[in-house]
């Protein structure tokens, strides 16, 4: 029953009056007022204001417990600490890339039955991947919360498709302008963009594997060798190869894209905010900081389709601590705040994503008022989502590989073949610690028939 409750899908869609039940084998936690649960967020200053705004209405209409956030800059920084021995906190927001280690080290309390017995019905209100995304051994591990894809960011008074089409330039139909575009398109707009003479430029994507992957996989390539447990990247595949030799015209392009001397003045961000990039790959999270700019005209993008539509990003999610001893306090909370009000209220602050299918597609998140202008192309991106394999250190993946993949984006001359080839063979020593490089031995006179070169 579990294991097709999931692939139907959750969806919360309340919960009931009746007195709620712990699991079996856990001991009743403590429920006088005193009773104070924790709850672990990060994020910048503004948003943590909206998460205690959503737990200040939470306190003022509950008696018998009070919640406390604990707040970090980063989710980085909330696992550093736990890693250290820091308590964890009854309730906490993680990513989904973060979900193998917190299994591993058996820090989450799984959910199934936890809302089931608070009547929690499963039907069609998240989005299907951010269920799977959370799910193991037949049951819920986590509680699906915001998402957030990778979309173009682009300035629209560097980027206007009206006058583009009225010059008969590539660009999308002025019925369909959002719902996405074409590389030839995008590549299009990018040399619209770029005016020598106002010192603009089209388009900057980070020369990083992140960078590229959305790339890679609209082009019908694939990143990893494996979905699950790769052993390597697979740059050197023929079908990754087609896409990054079609992709990278445009991102390697001297006319259209930052320089080093650019870059080595400011970031591309800040090249972006002063109106002087045309188009800037980003998140959700981005959207409160170019809002603060005054002056900035900007909307959202899909990624460009190369072969198929296709972007990268994460989701994130809710657990609760294993160690608790409020777990059902702390999941009355949880449905609390998953409900569209409470949800609402966080993703008011412009930086979440919800997963909520309700509240992703009402007034609280797309705010129409506000810029981006078409924000209901972040809900639409999510179906084009590649969920990647976990991989324990990410970072160290990109910085294993990094000096070849700039080369693709600087190098003069572009020799594809060698730098995809020494890409995999980098990735490996950390996709496949066991790996050991083949070394074939220098053949002799007397097995060659010839001296060695």
């Amino acid at each position: 029953m579990l294991a097709l409750c999931l692939a139907a899908t959750l969806a919360l869609a309340g919960c009931d009056d009746e007195p709620t039940k712990r699991p079996a084998g856990r001991p009743d936690g403590p429920t006088s007022q005193d009773t104070t649960l924790t709850f672990g967020i990060w994020g910048p200053p503004e948003e943590v204001r909206a998460y205690q705004a959503m737990v200040d209405d939470y306190n003022a209409e509950t008696e018998a417990t009070d919640v406390a956030i604990q707040s970090w800059p980063d989710a980085s920084a909330m696992m550093a600490e736990i890693a250290k021995g820091e308590p964890v906190p009854d309730l906490f927001l993680i990513t989904r890339s973060q979900l193998a280690d917190i299994r591993e080290s058996e820090l989450n309390t799984p959910l199934l039955e936890l809302l089931d017995e608070r009547g929690v019905d499963y039907g069609d209100g998240y989005y299907r991947d951010a269920i799977e995304a959370f799910s193991g051994d037949d049951d819920l591990q986590c509680m699906p919360y915001g998402v957030s894809p990778m979309v173009i960011y682009y300035n629209t008074r560097l980027i206007d498709f009206d006058r583009m089409r009225a010059r008969q330039l590539p660009a999308p139909e002025e019925q369909e302008e959002h719902e996405g575009w074409t590389f030839e398109q995008f590549r299009a707009a990018a040399e619209f963009a770029s005016r020598p003479r106002r010192h603009t430029k089209g388009l900057y994507v980070s020369q990083a594997l992140s960078g590229l992957s959305p790339f890679i996989y609209a082009g019908g390539g694939q990143v990893y060798n494996d979905d699950n447990e790769p052993t390597s990247l697979a740059f050197s595949d023929d079908d990754t190869r087609e896409a990054l030799t079609e992709a990278l015209q445009p991102l390697r392009d001297p006319q259209v894209t930052l320089s080093d001397q650019q870059l080595a003045e400011r970031s591309a961000l800040e090249w972006f905010k002063r109106g002087q990039l045309g188009m800037l790959p980003g998140f959700r999270e981005l959207t409160p900081e170019l809002r603060a700019v005054p002056n900035l005209d900007f909307d959202v993008m899909p990624m460009p389709t190369l072969d198929t539509a296709a972007t990268v990003g994460d989701f994130t999610g809710l657990c609760i601590s294993s160690d608790s001893p409020y777990v059902g306090q702390a999941a009355d909370f949880m449905v609390y705040a998953i409900g569209e009000e409470a949800l609402g209220r966080v993703a008011g602050a412009g930086y979440l994503a919800p997963s909520n299918l309700d509240v992703a597609t009402s007034d609280a998140f797309l705010q129409p008022d506000q810029r981006p202008a078409h924000a209901g192309v972040f809900n639409a991106s999510v179906s084009d989502m590649v969920l990647q394999p976990l991989i324990d250190d990410f970072p160290a993946l990109e910085r294993a590989v990094e000096g070849s993949v700039r080369q693709m984006f600087r190098a003069p001359v572009l020799d594809l073949d060698a730098l995809t080839t020494q890409i995999d063979e980098d990735s490996r020593a950390l996709l496949d610690p066991d790996y050991e490089p083949e070394t074939p031995d220098a053949e002799s006179p007397s097995d060659s028939g010839s001296p060695a070169e």
